[in-house]
């Protein structure tokens, strides 16, 4: 026989190699056909319920590396809580309407204008729905699991009903109103924005300063003085109505180089600067409360402009008078209004002028800077023209330029109820402590909402019109609207009369004929997403209101935790979550912000196809989610050794447990050797960290390192690398052999339990190898930590071995690298101890040779505070004397002994291992060794 066969090597069909791309399907398939999530549910019946409500993405596409972390994240802590004693049902769910589906049909060459809005809007819906098919499939290829038969879509009538019947509470109390005010308005999407719907990009502007010649000084100023504006939007000149003021500044009538000009006092060196004057002389100077309804003339037409008083004047920049046009911006609106000015916007859907701006008709706004300045030029108003760069509005979908535009729009106004907001958020538990700050400055901060869009593609705005132009919004009509959008969707808004979607019989004052019209716009599609409370968490038996939690990427403090609690605040005067987690962006190796153009975006489909699902799992497991993170091919390849490590680790494992039957050979803990319940120990506490400090808290940075920590440390860096010593030569039966199998048995039990949430697919491979009762690791529960009785004693007692093993390593190092020995069995090693080593040394119970990987037979231990050589290796309170053993090696253990050569029938082997093989293998007397 083979000498080989006399050692209990181990013997496993678990593949070194994941081979995940090609298995991970298999295995999601089987899991599909034997319905573990519903399983899971029925096991967690009568559970406390925890609730992730599923924000929705928007349908358009497969799914980028954002997607991922977000989706992955949430199967995480899904599955943590359901193998934590929860029931946490998941239900996904897509936004459906909205711009993007309405742009792809376009670049399909779909023309909306050459069919009706119901034929249309049935493309749209087509559309969407294969994008919620393409996406749904993205998503259970990364292993997440859920009730994707029946997920939640803002495009189902049922969703679209609750939220007809959200908008309709809250236009019962009075929260809804129409008004024309300046609004963010995109030319490029031909739709007003929400402020949710902005971001902020570098541009590059005019800045000009201009004058306005005095018409009516009342008394005060000459009609040769001219009042300086400063602005950086050219376009909106012809809009001017007025001129404001702070009434509290001091301003001055100044002469320079020859001609009279009105500044803020404040900031006249600044515009001398900048004009470049040379003579200045100081005429008067009066605060602004003086100049209220002194005229100027425009530059360029024949009109004047009013002098008014507003607040919002700043001496930040420019010259302290500021151009107001009442149409194209927010301060300006309202300043307007005070004064009775009309509010002019001669700008159309598509950004360009009407014939309300003489000279400028069908000119694009930005293609009229130039034409603007060169007529002021050539009216004499233009002092200075320059170009700066500075952060301006975009559209986030477009990623063009926004303007301000006043046009007749359907408001929320969160006044009446936005203290109500603030202190519901005061109340959530914002697992990232800044989100609350963040969220609560906006909804303190921000005005009316802007729920009105002039699109096709989305849920209708339940509005009827009477003769005279009254709206009709009353709760009868709401909630006729809302079963009709039940019954057959909301097409049925713009494939029937007014009359027809109007209860039978109904009347109004103001429509003496019965004649009625309808709102043609829909409704924000933050609205949509923004109901989902109503649509969904009320609605959905297994699920609950409000959520235990949200949780998304960190821009929707401004979208969907926004919006969301909005409506829910407003209906109900609740938060719609009690607790919100957020996630930072994805960014490449190198930190920089994912785009196309620079060619470093990680499409997730390539990594499936070339490191499988697990991998990106494990990704998502082990960054700081809370801030951006970074992923590259590299960083996922580095990835890919960690789960090589844990996947070879269990590999060993499970190898060495192949003759070791749970129920028979079992070794009960007070009964193990100290070395073993000092490793049971050491996983009981991974258990409490992982669970209490890992998956409680959402911190799944923290269960990757420690459950890492402890297949690279304690068991691979000390327990598996002294126990080839011990499963491999001892009797199959012994004593010390059972004992580690013992522990190597539970480790991989709670190892496939505590990855299980992370990387399913490997958990429930490894759970395929143990026997225990459960057919799949995902219908288990984590296991539950023990606290043994004289655990801390055994703790300190340990954890000094451990300080002591390192030395004893770093005097083998030094012995090794002065080619004093090779292996650290040819080396014979002395230990000189003080008393608190020695006190220590005894009390380990253990055979220390062993647990240090030196040969037994050339192991010494000498009396406490024996004076040690001066060639030793000399520690604070040990001394280790290290040289080169004088043995012969057994072939059978491999380790250097003096017993080699005793035996009569085994002369090659220890006296140790020569009485196994003779117990074990009598035959191999006869036969001998080939």
């Amino acid at each position: 026989m083979k000498m080989k066969d006399t050692l209990h090597l181990g013997k496993t069909k678990f593949p070194m190699r994941g081979n995940l791309p090609n298995r991970e399907a298999d295995w999601q398939k089987e899991w599909e056909e034997n319905d573990i999530y519903g399983k899971r549910q029925k096991i967690n019946e009568g559970k406390p319920t925890f609730v992730l409500h599923d924000g929705p993405p928007f349908a358009n596409g497969n799914i980028h590396i954002g997607h991922a972390l977000n989706k992955i994240s949430k199967d995480i802590i899904i599955r943590a809580k359901s193998m934590s004693g929860f029931r946490a049902p998941y239900v996904p769910g897509w936004d459906t309407h909205g711009l993007p589906v309405e742009q792809v049909l376009a670049n399909k060459g779909i023309k909306r204008k050459e069919m009706s809005t119901a034929e249309y809007r049935q493309k749209c819906y087509e559309y969407a729905l294969t994008q919620v098919d393409k996406q749904r499939d993205d998503f259970k290829r990364l292993g997440v699991q859920g009730d994707w038969e029946n997920p939640y879509l803002t495009l189902a009538p049922s969703y679209e009903a609750a939220e007809i019947r959200v908008f309709g509470k809250m236009a019962e109390k009075g929260y809804i109103y129409k008004g024309m005010k300046p609004i963010y308005w995109s030319p490029s999407s031909e739709s007003s924005l929400a402020e949710a719907e902005i971001e902020y990009k570098d541009l590059k502007s005019p800045s000009i300063y201009v004058t306005f010649q005095v018409v009516d000084g009342k008394g005060i100023l000459d009609q040769d003085t001219s009042f300086i504006i400063w602005t950086t939007t050219p376009w909106t000149i012809p809009s001017n109505l007025a001129i404001t003021v702070h009434p509290d500044f001091t301003y001055v009538q100044l002469k320079a180089d020859g001609k009279k000009y009105v500044i803020a006092k404040y900031l006249l060196e600044d515009v001398q600067e900048q004009l470049g004057w040379e003579e200045v002389e100081i005429l008067q100077e009066f605060k602004g409360a003086q100049l209220e309804n002194i005229t100027a003339h425009h530059p360029f037409y024949d009109r004047t402009s009013l002098l008014i008083l507003g607040d919002h004047v700043t001496l930040d920049t420019g010259t302290g008078l500021v151009h107001t046009s009442p149409g194209h911006g927010e301060d300006d609106y309202y300043v307007a209004k005070k004064y009775g000015l009309p509010i002019l916007s001669p700008i159309d859907s598509r950004g360009v002028f009407t014939e309300e701006a003489p000279g400028f008709e069908g000119v694009f706004y930005d293609k009229a800077n130039p034409m603007v300045t060169d007529l002021l030029q050539e009216k004499g108003a233009l002092l200075s023209l320059d170009f700066f760069v500075h952060s301006y509005p975009h559209d986030w979908r477009t990623k063009k330029p926004v303007i301000f535009r006043a046009t007749p729009q359907w408001f929320a106004s969160i006044d009446e109820f936005r203290q109500n907001i603030l202190d519901e958020i005061e109340k959530v538990d914002w697992i990232i402590p800044w989100g609350e700050a963040r969220l609560y400055n906006m909804i303190r901060d921000r005005g009316d909402w802007v729920i009105s869009r002039q699109r096709a593609w989305g849920v209708p705005l339940p509005i009827f019109y009477a003769e005279n132009g009254d709206a009709i919004i009353t709760p009868e009509t709401i909630e006729h609207v809302a079963q009709l959008f039940e019954e057959y969707g909301s097409n049925v808004w713009f494939e029937r009369e007014a009359k027809d979607l109007l209860p039978e019989g109904f009347t109004h004052s103001g429509s003496p004929n019965g004649e009625f019209t309808k709102e043609t716009d829909i409704m924000d599609v933050w609205f949509d997403s923004g109901s989902s409370h109503a649509a969904v968490l009320r609605q959905r038996p297994e699920l609950t209101f409000p959520a235990d939690m949200y949780l998304e990427g960190s821009d929707q403090y401004r979208g969907w935790f926004n919006s969301s609690i909005t409506t829910s605040v407003a209906v109900s005067g609740k938060a719609p979550y009690k607790s919100v987690l957020s996630q930072g962006f994805t960014l490449d190796g190198e930190g920089r912000k994912m785009s196309k153009s620079l060619g470093n975006t990680i499409v997730p489909d390539k990594v499936l196809k070339q490191m499988g699902a697990d991998i990106l799992r494990l990704w998502v497991g082990s960054v700081d989610y809370e801030s951006d993170v970074r992923v590259s091919m590299d960083i996922l390849q580095q990835v890919s050794e960690v789960y090589r490590k844990i996947r070879n680790t269990v590999r060993f494992l499970l190898a060495n447990t192949s003759d070791f039957d749970p129920q028979e050979n079992t070794i009960e803990f007070v009964d193990l050797r100290s070395v073993d319940k000092y490793m049971l120990i050491r996983l009981n506490e991974v258990i409490r960290e992982v669970r209490d400090n890992g998956y409680d808290k959402y911190d799944f940075a923290h269960v990757y390192r420690t459950i890492l920590n402890f297949i690279t440390v304690d068991l691979s860096s000390f327990y598996l690398d002294f126990a080839k010593d011990v499963v491999y030569i001892e009797e199959k039966d012994s004593y010390e052999r059972r004992c580690m199998q013992t522990v190597f048995y539970q480790a991989t039990v709670a190892i496939a339990k505590l990855l299980a949430p992370v990387i399913p697919h490997t958990a429930e491979e490894i759970w395929s190898y143990v026997e225990e009762e459960e057919e799949y690791v995902q219908l288990t529960d984590f296991p539950a930590y023990q606290v043994y009785s004289n655990q801390e004693e055994l703790m300190d007692i340990w954890t000094a071995f451990m300080n002591f093993r390192d030395k004893v390593l770093k005097a083998l190092e030094i012995a090794r690298n002065e080619k004093l020995i090779g292996k650290s069995m040819e080396a014979k090693v002395t230990i000189y101890p003080n008393e608190q080593v020695s006190a220590m040394l005894n009390a380990v119970d253990a055979n220390i040779a062993q647990l240090l990987i030196v040969s037994p037979d050339f192991f010494t231990i000498k009396d406490a505070n024996e004076k040690a050589p001066e060639e030793a290796v000399v520690f604070e309170d040990v001394a280790i004397m290290v040289e080169k053993a004088d043995g012969e090696v057994c072939q059978r253990c491999r380790q250097m002994r003096t017993s080699v050569g005793e035996s009569e029938h085994f002369p090659t082997m220890c006296a140790h291992c020569a009485a196994i093989v003779e117990d074990e293998h009598p035959e191999a007397i006869q036969e001998g060794f080939e």
